[in-house]
């Protein structure tokens, strides 16, 4: 993949048209890979299983991970991510419904670069992802892709 896009690992179907909606809403131009559950996020990301004949460098600028998911749970998915030296400078936002206080230190422990619980209202959604946009894929300055895999 050429063009910037960003990885979205969720696995209920709701929450993952909601998400896609509020991107467009949020004018979020970058392309999105929808996988449902651990294992298969793993599996894109280092291109291995059904992704073994996707292009490898394809690495996304953003991961929004869920938690609680299918296979492998979105907490170690992230561990597996940072212990990765192709992936361990991708952004990660763990994305999730849960405001367990176990499940956000746990996500930080493991490497996210922030924890954002989902808002019910649509709104306030369009909103935290209009943020997420700012930052994460305007103002942000990730590591050189040629350094990483070094």
């Amino acid at each position: 993949m050429d063009r910037k896009f960003i990885l979205l690992v969720e696995d209920n179907p709701d929450d993952e048209l909601l998400t896609l909606r509020a991107l467009r809403t949020g004018q979020v131009a970058n392309d999105i890979v929808v996988t449902r559950d651990g294992a298969e996020a793993l599996d894109f990301l280092f291109a291995t299983g059904p992704y073994a004949e996707r292009e490898k460098p394809g690495l996304p600028e953003l991961i929004l991970l869920d938690l609680k998911l299918p296979k492998l749970d979105g907490l170690e998915v992230l561990q597996r991510i940072r212990q990765d030296v192709r992936t361990r400078h991708l952004p990660v936002v763990v994305l999730t419904s849960s405001d367990e206080e176990n499940d956000i230190l746990e996500s930080y422990s493991r490497g996210a670069n922030s924890y954002i619980r989902k808002p019910v209202d649509f709104a306030q959604f369009t909103e935290a992802v209009k943020q997420l946009k700012l930052y994460w894929l305007v103002l942000n300055v990730p590591p050189p892709r040629k350094r990483l895999h070094r």
